[in-house]
C-alpha cells in the first residue's frame, strides 16, 4: 500500500468549517465505500491543526479519494482556510495494532 501523511493548520475562526468539508467526504466515502482505500482524519488537541493519513493499494491506477466530489471541494479552497498550508509525506508501516474508528 502506498501511504500519505498530511498536516495543516487552519485559522482559528475557520477549524468548524474545515470539520464540516471533512465529514462531507466521510460520508461520500460511507455511501460509495470505495475499495482500496483506508483513510482517517484527526483534529489535533490545538483545535487548528489536522492530520489526515490515506493509504491506498498498490493495485490501484489511481487515489479513490481525490476523486470524489466532496474531497474536490474540501480541497478546491484549503489555502484560503490555512494559516499552515498542507504538508504531506509518503510514510512507510512499521507496525500496526486494530484500527482507528469511531
Amino acid at each position: 500500500m502506498k501511504t500519505t501523511v498530511v498536516r495543516y493548520k487552519v485559522k482559528s475562526d475557520r477549524a468548524e468549517e474545515n470539520i464540516a468539508y471533512i465529514k462531507k467526504v466521510f460520508e461520500q466515502l460511507q455511501r460509495e465505500s470505495p475499495d482500496g482505500l483506508r483513510y482517517c482524519s484527526f483534529r489535533l488537541d490545538d483545535g487548528v491543526s489536522f492530520l489526515h493519513i490515506a493509504a491506498v493499494e498498490d493495485s490501484l491506477q489511481s487515489n479513490p479519494l481525490t476523486g470524489l466530489s466532496a474531497f474536490k471541494e474540501f480541497a478546491s479552497n484549503i489555502a484560503d482556510r490555512c494559516e499552515e498550508a498542507p504538508r504531506a509525506a509518503s510514510a512507510s508501516l512499521v507496525g500496526a495494532y486494530r484500527t482507528f474508528g469511531a
